[in-house]
This record gives structure tokens, sequence and C-alpha cells, in this order.
């Protein structure tokens, strides 16, 4: 049984096939966006409420920007905007399924500090307040689980910024970097193949910096969900300071066995780039792996994204790995019923 087989032996709802198709995700997504038919914000910036797979598209695009960007991108993940949320701030609520009650209690906040909104979702309650309230709706595509749907919050945030005047326009590097990754897929699932074996059985700890911060708590996002395993992730410098004295105890007293996992891209500080590899080797003793990856691209929206649908691969191998269907999220669906559902 080949690699792919044995996760669709357990992937009856198309998980692969859905983190395979993030190239057509994103030029759906640009279409969808200029469907809209938005009109530009006059703004001092914007501020992107969401949650789980909603809320990382902001997140990447913050990164993909860089130092492109000229006014403040905020994510929330809460039921509140910051205090110090100024009127004349932007608000873009992203919901895939229309119903995070974090993201409504922003919608709502927003309504109440007076500030211009956008939202983006399937549908639910969110796109019933946005149309009864007259405010824009980019409408996203029923029939994924939102982890799924990354490319559309990926591609949606870019283009919301730019309407923002945030940061320029990144539709080209999006375009550019779908049609990399679809060249690139066969080579994706092979690395990502490979990975998941080499990591099978241990706790994967992601770390980023930069463009692959977010990148690398997108990982450790994907392995809970669709691997239904532990991961956590961490950025540099700060996981120097911190996390590199935990690894002295790693799979001791029970601890369990934990494998490193290193996202590096060619822009990182060059002192960032040494810290990353004095790292790998001072861990090295206590770790059941550690693994260095470089993100591979032109632009860096190339690189972030392909970074991305790495990582979505490797969850999804591991999940056939340890022999588990990776859509159902059960105990998140009880949490919500035991919490009482708006």
């Amino acid at each position: 049984m080949s690699v792919l087989d044995s996760i669709r032996a357990v992937d009856p709802s198309g998980q692969l096939d859905d983190a395979m198709a993030l190239p057509e995700h994103l030029r759906d997504a640009l279409w969808r966006f200029d469907s809209a038919g938005l009109d530009p914000v006059e703004c001092s910036g914007v501020v992107i409420c969401g949650m789980g797979g909603s809320a990382i598209g902001g997140d990447l695009a913050a990164a993909a920007f860089g130092d492109r960007q000229s006014l403040p991108l905020d994510v929330v993940r809460g039921y509140a905007l910051s205090s110090a949320t100024p009127a004349d701030r932007a608000v873009f609520c992203s919901s895939y399924s229309g119903n995070t009650e974090e993201t409504m209690a922003c919608y709502a906040a927003a309504e109440a500090l007076g500030s211009e909104r956008i939202t983006a979702t399937t549908g639910g309650a969110l796109a019933e307040a946005a149309r009864r309230d007259g405010v824009p709706v980019i409408g996203l595509p029923a029939g994924l689980q939102p982890r799924a749907a990354v490319g559309y919050t990926f591609a949606v945030a870019a283009e919301v910024a730019s309407l923002c005047a945030v940061a320029p326009s990144i539709r080209t590097e999006i375009d550019a970097a779908a049609a990399h990754l679809e060249e690139q897929l066969g080579s994706l699932t092979e690395r990502a193949a490979e990975l998941a074996s080499a990591i099978e059985g241990s706790v994967p700890v992601i770390g980023g910096f930069g463009l692959t911060a977010p990148v690398a708590y997108r990982w450790k996002c994907q392995v809970n969900e669709n691997s239904k395993w532990p991961a956590f992730s961490h950025r540099m410098p700060e996981l120097d300071h911190n996390e590199i004295v935990g690894w002295q105890g790693a799979g001791e007293g029970g601890a369990g066995s934990f494998s490193a996992i290193f996202l590096t891209d060619r822009d990182h500080h060059p002192r960032v780039r040494s810290r990353f590899e004095l790292t790998a080797e001072l861990i090295a003793p206590n770790a059941a792996g550690v693994h260095s990856i470089e993100t591979e691209g032109e632009s860096p929206t190339e690189r972030l994204l392909w970074a991305v649908m790495l990582g979505d691969l490797v969850s999804l191998f591991l999940a056939g790995l340890r022999g588990v269907d990776p859509e159902p999220v059960e105990v998140i669906e009880s949490l919500k019923d035991r919490l009482g559902r708006p």
C-alpha cells in the first residue's frame, strides 16, 4: 500500500484532496474577493477577528507582507477588540461557519465602536447579521473543514488588508504561488511522507521566525486536528531563552519522546540562522530527531505557502500512519455543546 493509499483508507471525507487543492483554493479566493465588489476603505489599519482556521489567514498574510506593511494589521482571537482600538480601524470578521461566537462578539464590538466592517463566511449568523446591517460579505465555499480553507482565509485576508491600504496587493505573488505549488506537488508529497515517518510516535515541537513563525503554529494546529496528536510551536529567538533548557529533560520521567522541526527561510536574520543551527546541535542528544526545513520558492508568499502545504500534508500522513480519520474533531464539538451553542 502506498503512503497516499494509507491516508485515503482512513480519509473518507477527502481531507487529503482538500489539502492538495490549495492552489485551486487560492485562485478561487481571489475571484470571490473580486466578485464581492468591495470599495477601498479609508482607515488607520485593520483588525482581523477569527478563531482557528479562520484566524490563521490573517497571521499568514501579515507574514507574507513583511516589511511591506505600512499600517497596523492585528489578529484578534477572542471575544473583544482591544480597548485601545481606534474607531477609524477597519474590522474584518472571518468565520468559515459563520457561527463562531467569539467572532460574532467582535462583530458586535466593532459596531459599537463605529468601525468600518467587512466579513467573510459561508453563511450562518455572521452572514445574516452582515446582510441586515449592510456590511459587505465575501462568500466562501461550503463543504470544507475550516482548517482546510486556509487558502481562502489567507488570500481574502491579504486582499482585504490591501483594500485598507495596509500593504500593497500581493495577488500576483499568490497567483505565482499557486502555480509553484502545482509544480512542486510531487516533491512536497514525497518530502511530507518522509518527515511524517521520521517523527511518527514522537511529539513534534515546531520552531519558526518571521515568515515561518505563523507557519510553525499552523503545523502545530494541523497535527492536533488532523493527526489527533499533541504538538507544540515556538519562535526564535525567544525559544533560545526558555524552551531550549526544557530539552535537557526531554524523554525523562515519562515526559515522552519529542522531535524538533525548525522552519527556516533565506531571508532570516543571519544571527537567527546561526541560532537555529546551534540550537539543533545542542538539543539533538535529547531529541527523538531534529529536522530543519528550508522554505522553497521565489517570493515570500511562495515560500510561505509552500511551507503551509508541506505541513498540512505531514499532518495527514501522520493521521494515515496512526490509522485515524483526520476529519472529525469530536472533542471540539463536545466542548461547544457543553458551553451551550449560541
